[in-house]
């Protein structure tokens, strides 16, 4: 139970499947039930100290209570004083040594902000798209593919395409970060491409980000078959039952299945 907004699978960690969001007064209230499967109509969470039970009615604070407490807590004055130097940023990002000019200078280096082939290849004049032919199945997948599958902000597995790619430029386990930490470059976003680690891939036995290369029939990451394919000149399609990228809206769930 958690009152944030990250109810996808291994979204709050890689080993936790189900997360059901709620406000945080009943984050609390579950808390001290123990459980989820609990009624608090009908099962006190506990007894008062004359061993009456108490009810989550019993508890719950009232819209005045509620107002009473932010009225005493929170004033005008916290947000002035934080937007009259919202623009100035920390001393830390005041001390950054930036490079002037209008346009943004890329550093092939970096592994946080790379150039993408979509800014690289942009041309007045709009290219048909191109006819799909010979295609093999890249995934199969049923329903309820979020974004959060496509593509994934949490964690960088350590035998991720990603992590491959960040290790061959220096950069330690520790110093991994995420998906969402990353997401402006597109070198790391298109390795974290259907890298949710509860993916459900018809085409392996296991739950995961693999699929099978068909021409040479190996179990591999979904981003190396896809970059095996491109080299060979074959395209390859998904198939996704219904509400295929639901959940909150995510561009790399369009750029990254692109690239």
């Amino acid at each position: 139970m958690l009152s944030g907004n990250r109810n996808f699978e291994g979204r709050v960690h890689p080993h936790t499947r189900a997360n059901y969001l709620a406000s945080p007064p009943l984050v609390i209230a579950y808390a001290l039930a123990g459980t989820v499967d609990f009624d608090f109509e009908t099962q006190p969470l506990g007894n008062d100290q004359q061993g009456k039970p108490v009810f989550l009615r019993d508890i719950w604070p009232s819209r005045d209570q509620v107002s009473k407490v932010t009225n005493g807590v929170i004033k005008p004055e916290m947000f002035t004083a934080t937007y009259n130097n919202i623009l100035k940023g920390s001393q830390m990002w005041q001390d950054l040594d930036a490079p002037k000019g209008t346009q943004y200078s890329w550093d092939e280096k970096s592994t946080y902000i790379h150039n993408p082939p979509f800014f690289q290849k942009t041309d007045n004049n709009t290219k048909p798209i191109s006819n799909i032919k010979g295609a093999h199945c890249l995934i199969n997948m049923g329903d309820s593919i979020t974004t959060d599958h496509i593509s994934p902000a949490g964690k960088i597995a350590k035998n991720s395409p990603a992590a491959r790619y960040l290790r061959e430029r220096g950069i330690d386990d520790k110093d991994f970060n995420s998906y969402g930490s990353r997401r402006g470059n597109d070198e790391i976003m298109a390795r974290g491409t259907f890298a949710n680690t509860r993916l459900i891939n018809k085409m392996v036995e296991k739950v995961g980000p693999n699929t099978v290369h068909i021409p040479s029939g190996k179990e591999m990451a979904i981003f190396d078959a896809a970059e095996a394919y491109q080299k060979s000149g074959i395209d390859t399609i998904l198939l996704a039952g219904k509400e295929y990228g639901s959940g909150s809206s995510r561009d790399w769930a369009a750029k990254g299945p692109y690239l």
